[in-house]
């Protein structure tokens, strides 16, 4: 509620409003990239459902801050993991900067920098946080393909 004036009339035709589900959430996000065709795609707090929450992909999603020096650590492997897997139709790397952006879902947690989670395209609302491994390209690729439910299954012989 962002209201010019503020009186007991206002305060009640906005909890009618919102009673007949008739409100729209005001959500913090940077504006639309108007290019997105990278090997990582940016989410921001507008694009967070139809990219993160698209049911045809599966998506790994990390979640940085700017200023945080694991997170720059991780952007140059990460671009790497997002080249890897560039031509994977329905996998989708992505990230976004959780502070400037509100996650549009209470299932995504980000309580440090980065947060990393894997949305299966058929469990957007359990996915699967990234614990405990390096954040290297092995160990996040293994991550990728341990829980995917869309890569073609062809891997190279060793």
């Amino acid at each position: 509620m962002e209201p010019e004036e503020f009186d007991s009339d206002v305060l009640r035709q906005f909890v009618l409003a919102f009673k007949k589900g008739k409100l729209k959430p005001i959500v913090k996000s940077q504006p639309v990239p108007k290019n997105n065709k990278g090997p990582v795609k940016v989410v921001v707090g507008k694009t967070f459902d139809t990219i993160v929450m698209d049911t045809k992909n599966d998506v790994l999603i990390e979640f940085y801050a700017p200023w945080c020096g694991h997170c720059k650590k991780l952007e140059p492997v990460y671009t790497e993991l997002g080249k890897k897997y560039k031509n994977e139709k329905n996998l989708v790397i992505a990230k976004m900067d959780a502070t400037a952006n509100d996650v549009m879902s209470d299932h995504y947690k980000v309580e440090g920098f980065p947060t990393i989670y894997f949305a299966p395209r058929d469990k957007k609302n359990n996915p699967i946080k990234f614990e405990g491994g390096d954040r290297d390209l092995e160990h996040l690729s293994k991550f990728i393909e341990e829980h995917s439910t869309t890569l073609s299954r062809t891997k190279e012989e060793l």
